[in-house]
C-alpha cells in the first residue's frame, strides 16, 4: 500500500554500483529500511543529499507488513538546516545524536511521538544560540520516549559518587534545561549519562564520536 510519512534519516549503505539501501525512522511505521536506485549515479547524484543521516524528509512509501527492505515513491525535505552542517559545536553534537539514536532506537513503540520528538529536536539544535548542553538534555528526555527516564540524580548514577555541585546540577538539568554548566561538570554529567544508557540499551557499547564532542565543547 501507499502511505505518506515524516521521517528522519539514521543512516545509509550502498547497494550495488548506484544504489542504497538506507535507514529512516518513520512517524508511521517506526524504523524502516528502503532501497533507493541510482542515487550514486552520474545522473542521480543530486538526489543524495536527501539522504543524509538526520535529513528530515516527508515521504510518500510503499509499504507491506511482509517486507523487510521497501521503496521510496517520493521524499521531499521539510526543513534545511541553517546551521548544523556550518557551526563546528552543532555539526559535532549532531553527530553525536546520529551514533546515540543508530545505538538506542530499535523499535517502533510510539513511533509517531518518538519521529516528532526528533524532528523537533534536531530544528532546535539548528535554531540554538546555546547549545553546549543541548547533547544532555536530548540524552534526558530520548530516554524518556525510550521508557527509562530517569527521576533524580541518584538513578542516573546508579550507586556511583559524584561531586556534590555536579549532583546537584545534574538534578537540575533532569528538571530544567536552562541550566549553566562549567566544562568538567557538562563532562562529568555525560559520563554519567552514558553510563545509565548503556545500562538500559543492549549492546549500547562505547561512543566513537564522544572524543571528538569532548574536544569541541571543552
Amino acid at each position: 500500500m501507499l502511505a505518506k510519512t515524516t521521517g528522519v534519516v539514521f543512516r545509509f549503505i550502498k547497494y550495488g554500483d548506484t544504489s542504497i539501501i538506507v535507514n529512516i525512522f518513520t512517524s508511521q511505521f517506526g524504523l524502516q529500511s528502503y532501497i533507493v536506485n541510482g542515487v550514486r549515479s552520474r545522473t542521480g547524484k543530486g538526489k543524495i543529499a536527501l539522504y543524509q543521516p538526520l535529513t528530515l524528509l516527508e515521504l510518500v512509501v510503499y509499504h507491506k507488513e511482509t517486507t523487510t527492505i521497501m521503496r521510496i515513491k517520493e521524499a521531499k525535505c521539510i526543513y534545511a538546516f541553517q546551521q548544523i552542517h556550518g557551526d563546528v559545536k552543532k555539526t559535532t553534537i549532531a553527530l553525536f545524536i546520529e551514533e546515540l539514536i543508530n545505538k538506542s532506537i530499535r523499535e517502533e513503540a510510539h513511533a509517531a511521538e518518538l519521529c516528532d520528538f526528533l524532528i523537533t529536536s534536531l530544528i532546535t539544535l539548528d535554531k540554538s544560540d546555546r547549545p553546549e548542553n543541548f547533547h544532555l538534555i536530548f540524552m534526558i528526555q530520548l530516554a524518556k520516549h525510550l521508557g527509562f527516564q530517569p527521576q533524580n540524580a541518584q538513578e542516573v548514577l546508579g550507586g556511583r559518587v559524584m561531586d556534590f555541585d555536579e549532583e546537584k546540577s545534574l538534578n537540575l538539568i533532569l528538571k530544567d534545561s536552562n541550566v549553566i554548566l562549567t566544562n568538567s561538570q557538562r563532562r562529568n554529567i555525560l559520563d554519567a549519562l552514558l553510563r545509565f544508557y548503556s545500562m538500559h540499551v543492549e549492546n549500547f557499547g562505547t561512543m566513537k564520536s564522544l572524543s571528538v564532542l569532548r574536544e569541541i565543547l571543552s
